[in-house]
């Protein structure tokens, strides 16, 4: 391809929905069907110069560096503003450009009963435009305009559905705690512009491993960004956010929001972790960040064991995943060789694999919603028959999730507790199989309220949603199984190129800088066979130990005479938290006891109280916890760095 088309194609797919949203802006509410066309190939012409990108920089290992107005760098100093995109970056443009583009597509027919769609989609094109610029920008500053871009047109369509309960108070806790992470991350660039004069990611990167050790100003900017990015990626305890905004938002935006616009903290996570500070064989660092993620998936799942919105759970679950993404990424810290190469490739396939099932179940949330007017799990039952499409596509994302396989979760969740194992961190396997079982007890008992109950709601008005709503469920439910499938096809092909680029800071420099030549790193990852048949014995040996582990609760507490369980559930307080029962009818339930989770809850009744009391819905309380989890790690990395 020609150098000019190539060096071309990140302003396209940045500038091109953001000059779109500001034509349709123009017109307020006229036009609107031709608007919705210039949406769809608007998004079409990102994900297409994204596509075109691939085989220069994953295949070929090259890396596109454009600085804007030509203010090209002298002597190794940057002077101008360059966007620099490399494999990582290709890999999360994938993630954002596709899920937009199926995103904007579902909206077509889900958002056509709203009002101000030109807002709407405006929003939806800025938001599109700045993760894009987000990942491909090589300036630290310039992160963090396109950073606020995105984080205040989030907000905006937050609160899109205003006359909804909930989403104005949700846009609120958004604006607080989101401009808290941001002015975190503002504060961790300005200390290091201080400390190295200059803004450019890869000169930041060269002055900084150039110095023998880190000064009080760099510590600190650490702390800071890292905080700030935390909130960002829904990391605990700054996961606050997320959970009211994806309730309140259209489910079109809860896919964006939980699948794609976490990523780009993660992202950010990564290249602090690996490129600006160097800390990828910093092994205190290592074990923080995988008690930081250890803590992201406890917190999260059992937070969603306690929802009664389909969405809001949904949302804690997404905390969740986060948890296994952050600890396989910690696990790749404190290992070295192909065991870091291992851990690294379970992080980031599980990015991509969580976007994908991720984004499959809000939209069947969001089906929900279109058909009843309600994701309330307490009123809703029997819709299978009714929706039997929607059903189907809720089975393929739940296993996803859950770890089923041959579906993309079981692959990438799979060479994530292998990777632990191998390293010597087996709590992180151990955890994370626990919390894959309490995620599939969680869909089990969703899968049972919504759709196979006795049929609750609607009646005959309940039918199946619009096909423009089927086609990205089905796109999506598809990717659950090619990439549950081919785990090798990925290694080799995507996620290889994206772990050398990573680990192969003086490709990134060089890039940039021109100021010195590097050697690519082997980055060849084996793994075992995933769907061999040792896996799937201990598969189905954590099973029956689950099982088991069921049975011996139920049986305790129906064979103790001495305690009332009926009484102690009727008489035990606010409801707000508590598991959910279903919309059926307790005497017509399928299942055995109207809480599936109660004996589970009231063995660890202290754990669940001290959660529930912990998340008091209070902005205050949750801005508290961003501000304790900074002093927490600028103390240990004043510490240990």
């Amino acid at each position: 391809m020609n150098k000019e088309i190539l060096n071309n194609l990140p302003l396209i797919a940045i500038i091109t929905p953001i000059a779109i949203a500001f034509v349709i802006g123009l017109f307020k509410n006229k036009y609107m069907k031709l608007k919705k066309i210039f949406v769809i190939v608007a998004l079409l012409v990102s994900v297409i110069a994204v596509i075109l990108m691939i085989k220069p920089v994953m295949f070929n290992n090259d890396t596109i560096t454009v600085w804007l107005g030509n203010w090209k760098p002298l002597a190794g100093k940057a002077f101008g503003i360059a966007l620099e995109v490399d494999a990582l970056g290709i890999f999360m443009a994938l993630i954002i450009s596709i899920a937009c583009l199926l995103s904007a597509i579902y909206s077509l027919k889900y958002m056509s009963k709203d009002n101000g769609l030109d807002k709407y989609y405006a929003l939806f094109l800025l938001l599109s435009g700045s993760m894009l610029g987000f990942v491909f920008t090589g300036d630290l500053f310039n992160m963090y305009v396109m950073l606020e871009i995105m984080t205040f047109a989030a907000i905006s369509l937050t609160a899109f559905r205003n006359y909804k309960d909930k989403s104005l108070e949700a846009a609120f806790k958004y604006i607080v705690t989101g401009s808290l992470g941001s002015s975190l991350i503002l504060l961790g660039t300005v200390l290091l512009y201080t400390e190295t004069k200059t803004l450019n990611l890869a000169e930041i990167i060269d002055i900084l491993r150039n110095t023998s050790e880190m000064s009080s100003i760099t510590i600190l900017a650490f702390s800071s960004m890292m905080v700030g990015y935390a909130v960002k990626a829904f990391m605990v305890p700054c996961h606050t956010w997320p959970t009211d905004a994806h309730m309140a938002a259209p489910s079109s935006i809860s896919m964006i929001l939980s699948g794609v616009m976490s990523k780009t903290g993660i992202y950010a996570v990564i290249r602090i972790l690996f490129g600006i500070f160097a800390l990828n064989d910093n092994k205190y660092v290592g074990y923080l960040i995988i008690v930081w993620g250890i803590a992201t998936m406890i917190v999260g799942v059992t937070m969603a064991l306690l929802q009664h919105d389909f969405k809001r759970l949904l949302a804690f679950h997404s905390v969740s995943q986060i948890g296994y993404i952050v600890s396989a990424f910690g696990v790749a810290i404190i290992c070295t060789g192909k065991i870091q190469d291992l851990a690294m490739a379970g992080a980031l396939y599980h990015m991509i694999n969580h976007a994908v099932f991720k984004g499959l179940l809000f939209l069947c949330a969001g089906a929900v919603l279109y058909t009843t007017g309600t994701t309330d799990l307490n009123s809703i039952s029997g819709l299978g028959k009714k929706m039997p499409f929607t059903m189907t596509m809720f089975l393929f994302g739940a296993a996803a999730i859950s770890g089923i396989p041959p579906f993309n979760g079981f692959a990438s969740k799979w060479i994530i507790y292998e990777s632990a194992s191998q390293g010597r961190v087996e709590i992180v396997t151990v955890v994370a199989v626990v919390v894959s079982a309490m995620t599939l007890a969680s869909f089990i008992k969703v899968g049972h309220s919504v759709f196979f109950g006795p049929e609750n709601i609607g009646g005959g008005q309940i039918k199946e949603v619009p096909f423009s709503m089927k086609v990205p469920m089905s796109v999506l439910s598809i990717g659950t199984l090619v990439l549950g499938l081919f785990p090798r096809v990925m290694m080799k092909y995507i996620l290889s190129p994206v772990i050398s680029c990573i680990l192969n800071i003086d490709s990134y420099i060089n890039a940039a800088l021109n100021i010195g030549t590097s050697e690519s790193i082997d980055t060849t990852i084996k793994i075992s066979g995933i769907y061999s048949p040792g896996n799937f014995f201990i598969l189905f040996i954590v099973v029956l130990l689950a099982i088991f582990i069921f049975i011996l609760f139920n049986m305790k507490y129906s064979i103790d005479e001495d305690k009332d369980l009926s009484e102690a559930y009727i008489n035990r307080g606010s409801r707000k938290f508590d598991v959910f029962i279903g919309g059926e009818n307790e005497e017509a339930t399928k299942v055995n006891s109207s809480d599936l989770f109660w004996p589970m809850k009231h063995e660890l009744k202290g754990y669940f109280k001290f959660i529930e009391n912990a998340h008091n819905g209070s902005v205050n309380t949750y801005s508290l916890w961003i501000v304790t989890m900074l002093i927490v790690v600028t103390i240990l990395s004043f510490i240990f760095l």
